[in-house]
């Protein structure tokens, strides 16, 4: 997993509350045991128009947030299913952080296991953000985990909390087996410490 230190990116503001995951990745997507190759198909419902052709008034659609590397979202994001499919897709098309007020539990989840920061914001922050990725091109942020701000276009600074295991997990680029591995010692001098001690079992 690619570790995430700071990044500096055009935001998206998607500013519709409870997304869920059928809409981030329709479930006509979920043969795939795969994790990349999914890009295409985010947010395909609203991306492109029944004949397939793209549907121009979608905010990734535009040229401006082609590149999006963040999307700054409604109250809610990920709620739904529990599909993993959703953090793949985000990630296959680009998309390293997602903002907003709160988010379903397992996608948020699902999120710190595939290299997406999921940030939670006040009201008041997200309307702020959301103005700030309104500026097309020019709606950059850079978001720095280690210091835990994300800085506006104008040098404006918001300061975000985030579970420290969850943040190391990101900034050590460690996925599930990576981060019991680093522990490996430990287990292995607990199981030799219990082998000595209990040999019966």
């Amino acid at each position: 997993m690619d570790k995430f230190t700071t990044l500096t990116g055009v935001a998206a503001p998607l500013p519709i509350i409870n997304i869920d995951t059928d809409m981030i990745i329709p479930k006509q997507y979920l043969k795939t045991i795969k994790r990349t190759g999914l890009g295409t198909a985010l947010f395909s419902e609203m991306r492109y128009n029944e004949d397939g052709s793209e549907n121009p008034d979608f905010v990734l659609n535009k040229p401006a947030y082609r590149q999006a590397q963040v999307i700054i979202a409604g109250d809610n994001f990920g709620c739904g299913s529990s599909r993993e499919h959703a953090p793949w897709a985000l990630l296959d098309f680009g998309v390293r952080c997602v903002i907003s007020t709160s988010f379903a539990d397992i996608f948020y989840n699902n999120c710190f296991k595939n290299g997406i920061l999921p940030i939670v914001v006040s009201p008041e922050q997200l309307k702020l953000l959301l103005d700030d990725a309104e500026r097309g091109a020019n709606a950059t942020l850079s978001i720095d985990l280690e210091a835990q701000t994300i800085r506006g276009p104008d040098g404006g600074e918001l300061h975000f909390d985030i579970d420290p295991s969850r943040k190391q997990i990101l900034l050590e680029g460690l996925d599930d087996i990576a981060g019991t591995l680093k522990s490996d010692p430990s287990i292995s001098a607990f199981e030799g410490k219990m082998a000595a001690e209990r040999p019966w079992l």
